[in-house]
């Protein structure tokens, strides 16, 4: 069985279509190629940024840390000195309070006295003047 030149030609005829059909094929490939190329940059892409953010995490975690501990051995404990020394500053002045009220009964006291000894003198001063007569 061989084959003619007529029907190498028709073979040839029957191929081209398939043959423009493959380069189409191909060059519908070849632009998924360059997608495929584009995508897996960006998925690089995304990687890396990925990779910052996770690295920034760490480093805010990293400082958040830091910021609790300092909260808790530093400005934890000032505010109980503080609290502790803000109570005898209280005690303090509800003893300067009750001096402050003890005083004040003196003055009343005191001058109670110099009313009574006033009228005393000046009754004092009527009966030398009335002996004096």
């Amino acid at each position: 069985m061989s084959l003619t030149d007529e029907d190498l030609q028709a073979i040839a005829r029957l191929l081209k279509p398939i043959q423009s059909d493959m380069q189409e094929v191909k060059g519908r490939m070849e632009n998924v190629e360059q997608r495929m190329k584009t995508i897996e940059n960006d998925i690089r892409e995304v990687k890396s940024c990925i990779e910052n953010v996770e690295n920034n995490v760490q480093n805010v975690e990293r400082h958040l840390t830091g910021v609790e501990l300092a909260l808790e051995n530093e400005t934890n404990h000032n505010i109980q000195l503080l609290a502790e020394n803000h109570m005898n500053l209280i005690d303090k002045l509800n003893q300067s309070i009750k001096v402050a009220d003890k005083t004040l009964m003196y003055e009343v006291q005191l001058s109670s006295v110099k009313f009574r000894i006033d009228s005393l003198e000046k009754e004092m001063a009527k009966v030398k003047k009335d002996m004096a007569l």
